[in-house]
């Protein structure tokens, strides 16, 4: 048994026992690691530690630990009750919001992880409060950040343009940005109305949304479809009974229960202003999003300890242990290149459709794990000697690589679907990884065959 095919099928009892036996897939993982990279890939210590996720592992810490100091001084509520305003009560707008969001901020040159990693914490404080589901909210954060991944200007959509030219293949770089945009939002209305978002425009908007941002007349416990990860905890300001009362003539609900208004107290406006600095940073001057979140995090918790007492205790570890354990391993099998031997072995096919639609495949399920871009550089390349033969489009295929590689970013185990499962506040937390990991696992089964289909079949390009 070649040693690429020992390490794909380690991963899968990796991922059994995790499942059957309730142990942290992280650390199975950096057993695994440990066991495959030194016994069958013949890799020293440093070598299996070469794969470990330093960078994706200061942004989970660092961003987790800000917003847990934001969570513990009201600033969240604050932002909740503000989005509201904005969308004069109606709460089903929010979702939208959070994807037109991360878009923008993708498609004017932020990192897909930095905007979310920006988003994702006030949007899953606000589907806590308002009891939507955590998986509707994390979809729509990540689908608007691929949305807009792949402008002419964006950092994707720069990289696979410099890459089809490289290649020397024809290209298009407003079809590419196109096709990720129309995926994504198709995905994003089909994950809306099965989680529960026609539930939310049903119940109408919010009473007295400029004052108070309790759990209005939105979807109760069960009504939150598939994804209702966590709906036993109402959160901050929700109770579990979904009591409401209703004004018929403008289907506006209020809850008795409802907190106060919070008010701006200098720590919560030094947090806002944190927040601040923490997007110009990130965007503006392009600072690594994990150590500035530390920074701000720990000049806040030296100005005001007893917010940030329990801040550090907040930092979603098993959410870190896990993610970096499997990327770690994931890591490994690039190393001992069992990630090439399956893409060249794909590529090898003499049936150029056959051929395409595999690679597709492949990147989407490699991306569940791995880095996008890395998958993207390599893939492309090796479509280019059927692209050569004039049977397949090479813009189609192109953007259907993309598409592919980048659209499983929901998967908890990406650097995105990872942001989004440690933002998550007041969820059973387990449950919630089950459910991005099930739909995650729909997008890769999915999405491939979808964008083979429409995009590389009819011969675009």
């Amino acid at each position: 048994m070649s040693p690429e095919l020992v390490s794909i099928l380690v991963l899968a009892v990796v991922f059994v026992i995790a499942t059957t036996r309730s142990v942290n897939m992280g650390a199975l993982a950096f057993a695994a690691a440990f066991g495959v990279g030194t016994l069958v890939a013949d890799l020293d210590a440093d070598g299996v530690f070469a794969g470990f996720p330093g960078d994706l592992f200061v942004v989970l810490v660092g961003v987790t630990y800000l917003f847990a100091i934001a969570r513990a001084n009201g600033t969240t509520d604050w932002l909740v009750q503000a989005a509201v305003r904005l969308v004069r009560g109606r709460v089903a707008l929010i979702p939208w919001v959070m994807f037109a969001l991360t878009g923008a901020l993708t498609a004017i040159g932020a990192v897909s992880p930095a905007a979310v990693a920006i988003v994702a914490p006030i949007a899953l404080s606000f589907a806590a409060q308002y009891r939507i589901s955590p998986l509707l909210m994390g979809a729509m954060v990540v689908h608007g950040a691929q949305a807009g991944g792949f402008s002419p200007i964006s950092i994707y959509g720069s990289i696979v343009n410099g890459i089809v030219e490289r290649e020397k293949l024809p290209g298009s770089e407003i079809t590419l940005f196109l096709a990720s945009l129309l995926v994504n939002l198709v995905i994003a209305a089909v994950v809306f109305v099965v989680c529960g978002g026609l539930r939310l425009w049903s119940q109408g908007a919010v009473s007295g949304a400029g004052t108070d941002a309790g759990s209005p007349g939105v979807a109760g416990p069960g009504d939150g479809g598939p994804g209702d990860a966590g709906r036993g905890d109402a959160g901050p300001g929700g109770g579990g009974d979904g009591t409401r009362t209703a004004t018929a003539p403008a289907a506006v609900a209020t809850r008795p229960d409802a907190p106060a208004a919070v008010r701006l107290t200098p720590p919560v406006l030094a947090t806002l202003v944190s927040l601040v600095a923490l997007v110009v940073a990130v965007l503006g001057f392009d600072l690594d999003a994990g150590f500035t979140a530390i920074t701000l995090a720990v000049v806040l918790s030296t100005a005001w300890p007893d917010d940030s007492r329990k801040a550090v205790g907040q930092i979603a570890w098993p959410t870190v242990l896990l993610i970096c354990g499997v990327l770690t391993y994931v890591g490994v099998l690039d190393e001992m290149g069992t990630i090439t031997w399956a893409g060249e072995g794909v590529g090898g096919i003499g049936v150029p459709l056959l051929a395409a639609v595999l690679l597709c495949y492949i990147g989407a399920i490699v991306s569940a794990f791995a880095s996008s871009v890395g998958i993207m550089g390599a893939l492309i390349p090796l479509a280019v000697p059927f692209l050569a033969q004039g049977e397949i489009g090479a813009v189609g295929m192109v953007a259907a690589l993309a598409v592919s590689a980048t659209v499983v970013d929901v998967s908890p185990f990406s650097t995105n679907g990872a942001l989004v499962l440690a933002a998550a506040p007041d969820v059973d937390r387990e449950r919630f990884f089950r459910q991005l990991m099930a739909y995650g696992g729909i997008v890769v089964a999915a999405v491939p065959a979808v964008v083979w289909l429409t995009m590389v079949v009819p011969g675009w390009g």
